[in-house]
């Protein structure tokens, strides 16, 4: 409390005399223009610089490979695509760049850094990761980079390749002079294609150079004097591949969350190959297989699967899954055989109706069928039935006038007349010239001449002998007006006469 009194009485909040001076000078300078300001004194200015000094040393440094660099130069969009370059800042990947940037090389050699197994195992983890939180692309990736190293151990042993290791001591002191680890900016890599070690960028100041076989060495020496080929330790290869079955299950897995169905079948037969008695690979395949609806190979999976825990609950649940898509297969395809069945028994007895009656059917090669929707040549009122009429999809074509009317089922029984009634009047027909009595109806025969048709006549009688084809499925019927029928059957015949020559 002493000291608050004493910072109050520095203050001089008790003196009046500040105040009244102010306001003084206030007074008497609303009479006159205000005086220029005072020029700074050198103590503001250190205040200032001080300020800006402060506020320098509060910005995030630039990484290390950045803090030489001369941005001075350079507009906004060029520093920008400077610092995406670097691996914190990337946005995308260009492979062709991404050689020579040593900050990447270095990242990516971390990953590999370690033993094939260990770094499959890094890549596993990764890949379980993303697995729980559902990120399915990502822990396929994941895991495809897991298997890509060990399926390249695979390939070195299968070629005859010993193990490149470091040899023991190689690198673990600097003074050496030798060792690859002991150089300044060398990392150990592993290659995930090829499944070898490797040296990777040098980042010192040491000046490189090129052996007789263009190799390049750091000073006297060269990278691979730390490495030795060794034989593979059996207890090694049998955790990798161990390792490697798991990868490929786990990668099954994706590809099943995925939908990716024939990529799952290929995992898990790898995975089989190095395990036939892998339970969750013969799960998985059997569920990739009756997504696909390949029912015995999925039983055939699931067999082999129950053969080995008969008690296995997934694997007896998707048994009856596989159970019930037979069942309804078999269903569909009996369904599938009926209608087939019907559809040649419809076929045949349409045919014999045609054949019967002397009716022709005709269709133009090259040609289109016209869309009738679900009109056609037909037995009614049961296709199957041989007792039954035949109907045919009927055009009403009025050439006069450019107009048409169609019928849907004209039946064998009926004549012109019986549908003249409901036809007739024309909408269009403003002059009354179609009529029941006053038009005439014709149809083309087979030579391409016009047949004239009586109004009463049944179907049949102007079909049957053969000499008036039904063209496409459809009877085309030209009705003209008395008065211009003559004119009308003689430009029919011009244009005919025409198309011969």
């Amino acid at each position: 409390m002493d000291q608050i009194a004493k910072d109050t009485e520095s203050l001089k909040l008790g003196d009046s005399s500040s105040p009244s001076s102010s306001t003084t000078t206030a007074t008497t300078t609303t009479h006159g223009p205000a005086p220029p300001p005072a020029p700074p004194s050198a103590t503001d200015n250190n205040n200032n610089n001080n300020m800006d000094m402060d506020i320098t040393s509060m910005l995030p440094e630039l990484p290390p490979g950045r803090r030489t660099h001369n941005y001075a130069g350079m507009t906004l969009e060029e520093t920008v695509a400077d610092l995406k370059t670097h691996p914190l800042f990337m946005t995308e990947l260009d492979p062709a760049a991404a050689e020579d940037n040593e900050e990447l090389a270095a990242l990516q050699a971390l990953a590999y850094e370690g033993t094939p197994r260990e770094n499959a195992a890094n890549f596993k983890e990764q890949g379980n990761e993303c697995f729980r939180e559902k990120r399915w692309l990502d822990a396929k990736e994941f895991y495809g980079k897991g298997i890509a190293i060990l399926v390249g151990e695979e390939r070195r042993r299968a070629a005859g390749g010993r193990r490149r290791v470091r040899k023991e001591g190689a690198g673990t002191s600097s003074s050496s002079g030798g060792g690859a680890a002991g150089k300044k900016g060398v990392v150990v890599v592993l290659d995930a294609e090829a499944g070898t070690r490797s040296a990777g960028p040098d980042l010192s100041d040491d000046k490189e150079k090129e052996d007789e076989e263009g190799q390049k060495r750091v000073g006297n020496h060269h990278p691979d004097d730390d490495f030795e080929e060794v034989d593979d330790d059996p207890a090694e290869v049998a955790a990798e591949q161990a390792l490697l079955e798991t990868l490929s299950v786990n990668r099954a897995a994706c590809h099943l969350e995925l939908r990716n169905y024939r990529s799952c079948t290929v995992d898990c037969a790898a995975a089989l190959r190095l395990n036939p008695r892998n339970l969750k690979a013969l799960y998985r395949s059997a569920r990739a297989l009756l997504a696909v609806h390949k029912l015995a190979e999925a039983d055939d999976a699931c067999a082999r699967g129950l053969a080995l825990d008969p008690a296995n609950k997934p694997l007896r649940t998707l048994t009856h899954e596989i159970a019930r898509a037979r069942e309804a297969d078999l269903d569909r395809r009996k369904r599938e055989d009926e209608r087939l069945a019907r559809e040649k028994l419809r076929d045949t007895l349409l045919r014999t109706a045609l054949q019967a009656r002397g009716i022709v059917t005709r269709t133009t090669p090259g040609r289109r069928p016209p869309d009738m929707e679900d009109a056609q040549i037909r037995l009614s009122p049961d296709e199957l039935d041989p007792a039954s009429g035949l109907v045919f999809p009927t055009m009403l074509l009025y050439p006069c006038h450019m107009e048409s009317d169609f019928i849907k089922a004209f039946s064998e029984r009926e004549s012109l007349e019986q549908h003249f009634g409901y036809v007739f009047p024309l909408p269009w027909d403003k002059t009354g010239e179609y009529g029941v009595g006053s038009v005439e109806c014709y149809v083309e025969n087979a030579r391409g001449g016009l047949v004239k048709v009586g109004k009463k006549v049944p179907l049949l009688k102007v079909l049957s002998g053969g000499d008036v084809p039904v063209v496409d499925g459809l009877l085309k019927v030209f009705v003209v007006p008395r008065a211009r029928a003559e004119g009308w059957v003689r430009e029919w015949k011009e244009a005919k006469a025409k198309q011969v020559q």
